[in-house]
C-alpha cells in the first residue's frame, strides 16, 4: 500500500507541470483586500501582476490604494485611520492541482503607507513588513479566474505588529 501511494504521489509530481502546460507565463488580477488589524479594519483595491519562470515558480509584484477607512478611538479619543496605498514584490511557488485549480504560497517584502486623524491632529505612517501567506486561483476557462489568499505583513518597526489581509479578485492568464 505504501509503495501504491508513494507511486501515486511521485506521478502526481510529473504530471501536474504538464497540466499547466496551456497557460501564458503572466498572469494579470484586480481584487479587493480587506486588512485585518488590532487598531483598524482597512478595505483596499489591489492590483497584481505576475510572471511564471516555471509552471511551479514565478514573481508577483501588487499594489493597493485604499477604499475604506475605520473610525477608530484610542485612549478613549475618536479619530479615524485610512490606508493610503501600498506596493510588494513577492517570489511565488505553485502546484496545478488540476487544469482549472491552483494553489499557491508567496514570500516578499512591502511598505504600507497609513494616515490617522485623531482629535484633529493627522500623522502619516509608513512601514515595510516581510509578507507571506497562501491561495488559489480557480479559473473557468483557460484564461479567467477567481483568485483568493491570504497575506500576513509583519512589520519591521519596533512594535509596529503584523496585519492579515484577506483578498478576492478576478484573475487573467496572458
Amino acid at each position: 500500500m505504501r509503495n501504491v501511494l508513494l507511486a501515486t504521489a511521485a506521478l502526481t509530481l510529473i504530471a501536474a507541470p504538464a497540466v499547466a502546460q496551456d497557460r501564458g507565463p503572466v498572469t494579470g488580477s484586480i481584487g479587493y483586500t480587506q486588512f485585518d488589524s488590532d487598531v483598524a479594519d482597512l478595505g483596499a483595491i489591489t492590483g497584481r501582476l505576475g510572471y511564471d519562470f516555471t509552471p511551479n515558480f514565478g514573481v508577483e509584484g501588487e499594489a493597493s490604494i485604499g477604499v475604506r477607512d475605520d473610525d477608530v478611538t484610542i485612549a478613549g479619543v475618536d479619530g479615524s485611520v485610512e490606508h493610503e496605498y501600498d506596493a510588494a514584490v513577492y517570489g511565488v511557488a505553485k502546484v496545478p492541482v488540476s487544469q482549472n485549480l491552483e494553489l499557491f504560497g508567496r514570500v516578499g517584502y512591502g511598505t504600507t503607507s497609513l494616515k490617522a486623524d485623531i482629535a484633529g491632529v493627522s500623522a502619516t505612517e509608513d512601514g515595510e513588513s516581510l509578507n507571506y501567506g497562501a491561495g488559489a486561483n480557480w479559473f473557468f476557462d483557460s484564461q479567467n479566474g477567481v483568485r483568493a489568499d491570504w497575506t500576513r505583513r509583519d512589520f519591521q518597526d519596533d512594535g509596529a505588529g503584523e496585519v492579515d489581509t484577506w483578498s478576492l479578485g478576478y484573475v487573467r492568464r496572458f
